[in-house]
């Protein structure tokens, strides 16, 4: 578990889980609350709260309801009561308040906006702390790339994608899954001649072999080096054109075919 960000009074963890997810862990550290997003598995949260036995999971937070964001649900409500927060257009078990577009929610203290995000799944939600900037973001937005489109349409995930885009720079993404390293080898790919997804595969790569966790990033390093916040840009379309066969595409449409290279990369 590595230490992440710390604000006047919660500090956020990863904790991680199976092979590449990680399970977020915000505490209050005067009250000794805490809450969890995604929870896939309960047995990395048991663990902890087993050795802070002074400490209350008070709230489970979910963006959507695939399997390895919400299996820890159930054990963990059993064991500590935690109240359920999840999007109301999905079916998540155990849920106490169902969320969708505009609702604010207050955990440990603090106020988040739930955002629909709709692409990776129909019902998916983002949780947004304006004063902090922080964005859970699950499974839409990654860092140096996006979600697949089991559910929703490519016009879906490009708005979905283009709304967090337009958050505020200094937003720290807290997405759930270390894919940056594979990301960062298709941007580079898509733009060879960007020199900060060159610095940032440098970078990221230096991390991941010493064993340090590449999240949260930012939404200014996320539009100067994802190829999916940049479909409107020159050097972008022209390697759809290159890969596809010229033609005019509006960015919703360049997303499309970036996605679809991407799923074979």
């Amino acid at each position: 578990m590595t230490c992440l960000a710390t604000c006047l009074m919660i500090k956020i963890d990863a904790l991680p889980a199976f092979s590449d997810n990680y399970i977020w862990l915000l505490q209050d550290l005067e009250q000794r609350r805490c809450a969890v997003v995604d929870p896939g598995d309960a047995a990395p949260v048991l663990a902890w709260l087993n050795s802070h036995p002074d400490w209350i999971l008070s709230d489970i937070l979910i963006t959507h309801h695939h399997p390895d964001h919400v299996g820890g649900i159930q054990p963990l409500k059993a064991a500590t009561g935690a109240r359920v927060l999840g999007p109301a257009q999905e079916n998540i078990p155990g849920r106490d308040l169902a969320l969708g577009e505009s609702d604010e929610i207050e955990v440990l203290g603090q106020r988040f906006r739930v955002m629909d995000v709709p692409g990776h799944t129909l019902g998916h939600i983002a949780y947004y702390q304006a004063d902090e900037h922080w964005l859970f973001c699950g499974d839409t937005l990654f860092a140096a790339g996006c979600g697949r489109l089991f559910e929703g349409s490519p016009a879906q995930m490009h708005d979905s994608l283009s709304r967090l885009a337009a958050l505020p720079g200094q937003t720290l993404v807290y997405c759930t899954h270390e894919y940056t390293l594979s990301n960062l080898r298709f941007a580079l790919a898509v733009e060879p001649d960007n020199p900060q997804i060159a610095e940032r595969l440098k970078e990221v790569s230096a991390w991941r072999a010493e064993g340090q966790i590449s999240l949260p990033s930012n939404l200014a390093l996320e539009r100067a080096t994802n190829p999916f916040l940049r479909t409107d840009g020159d050097a972008v379309k022209a390697k759809i054109d290159e890969h596809d066969g010229p033609q005019k595409r509006a960015p919703s449409e360049v997303f499309a075919r970036l996605r679809a290279w991407k799923d074979t990369f």
